[in-house]
């Protein structure tokens, strides 16, 4: 999935670019590219779909050129994800009807690729058909991160007994908590983070939007019968893949999670972002040519700016990207979007 606009990390992500095709950990790779990366231990470029925004599509065929071009999906506009995955498992199920299939966003880091492989190892082999028979297997598999800090920009999963291979059931998924909530979950230990990283099979998926969302599924089936993408897709319904698909499925036992720590961030933020910035001893990030004097506590992204100079900042966001400059504290951080659009 690799359709989102990033505006809370404006100017740095825009409309235009957003952050999923930006180098934001000055790496040398975008977050789209570094997604790629870390599934090319578990099959090959060729099997690789994307969907985005059809104003992003010539972004996409540049950052990902090994990737076949009918694998890139381009929405014509953004309806939630709900009907962005089911385009995509509609379309890998026509080409290939035993797909086992993982959904994942475009813009997260994962600090630990090796750990990363192989808990989407595991998962896939809990949802795959089950050998020789091809008997439908329907589970589907959440990956949940065990939360290092009480968060209350995150949903939770709660888990009730183990079932496989490190793999509980989901007993419920829960909103984004306020801060007492987050203490207690973190306090009980058997909540994890929602990563928004799916695994199912092609049937489980086709079969469970037809149980719970037909519109969505009988509006796939005309997508794909007809090809006509431009005017279908926009009149889908606009609901997220969690309210149209785990959480009811979760109620009739479909659904299980795979704990998994190996350094997950969903970069939804420059604080995020300072988390997994190398710090120096002031903990200051920066990624760019920047010279940080009697500063602390600072996230700094200037990575085609000449020469950044900062001095006497304590606590503060500083980007510059195409001649727009953003300074401010960082405990005022989620005003950003809003001064964006001014």
């Amino acid at each position: 999935m690799a359709g989102g606009i990033g505006s809370r990390f404006w100017p740095l992500s825009t409309p235009e670019y957003p952050k999923q095709f930006i180098d934001i950990l000055g790496c040398g790779r975008t977050l789209i590219q570094l997604t790629v990366d870390r599934f090319l231990g578990v099959c090959p470029d060729t099997n690789f779909w994307v969907v985005t925004n059809c104003k992003y599509v010539d972004i996409v065929k540049q950052q990902l050129p090994m990737i076949p071009e009918s694998h890139i999906l381009a929405e014509p506009a953004a309806r939630n994800t709900a009907p962005c995955i089911a385009w995509a498992c509609w379309e890998i199920k026509k080409v290939d009807s035993k797909a086992n299939i993982v959904v994942t966003p475009s813009d997260a880091v994962v600090m630990n690729p090796q750990e990363f492989q192989r808990v989407i190892a595991n998962a896939l082999a809990f949802t795959a058909y089950q050998d020789n028979t091809l008997q439908q297997n329907h589970r589907i598999v959440t990956i949940g991160i065990k939360p290092s800090r009480p968060e209350t920009g995150y949903g939770y999963v709660e888990t009730s007994d183990a079932v496989d291979g490190g793999i509980y059931r989901v007993k419920e998924f829960k909103e984004k908590p306020d801060l007492p909530t987050a203490q207690r979950y973190l306090e009980k230990g058997n909540y994890l983070w929602n990563a928004g990283i799916f695994v199912w099979n092609a049937d489980t998926i086709t079969q469970c939007l037809e149980d719970y969302k037909p519109n969505i599924a009988a509006d796939m089936d005309k997508i794909v019968e007809t090809g006509d993408v431009e005017h279908i897709f926009p009149q889908c319904e606009k609901i997220s893949i969690d309210f149209a698909v785990m959480e009811p499925a979760s109620k009739d036992g479909k659904v299980f999670t795979h704990p998994a720590d190996f350094g997950w961030s969903d970069l939804g933020n420059w604080a995020s972002l300072h988390d997994k910035l190398e710090k120096d001893e002031n903990q200051n990030g920066a990624v760019g040519n920047v010279h940080l004097v009697e500063c602390s506590n600072c996230v700094v992204h200037a990575e085609n700016a000449k020469k950044v100079i900062l001095q006497g900042l304590d606590g503060y966001v500083f980007s510059e990207k195409n001649g727009q400059i953003l300074v401010c504290k960082r405990t005022e951080e989620q005003r950003i979007k809003e001064w964006s659009e001014k």
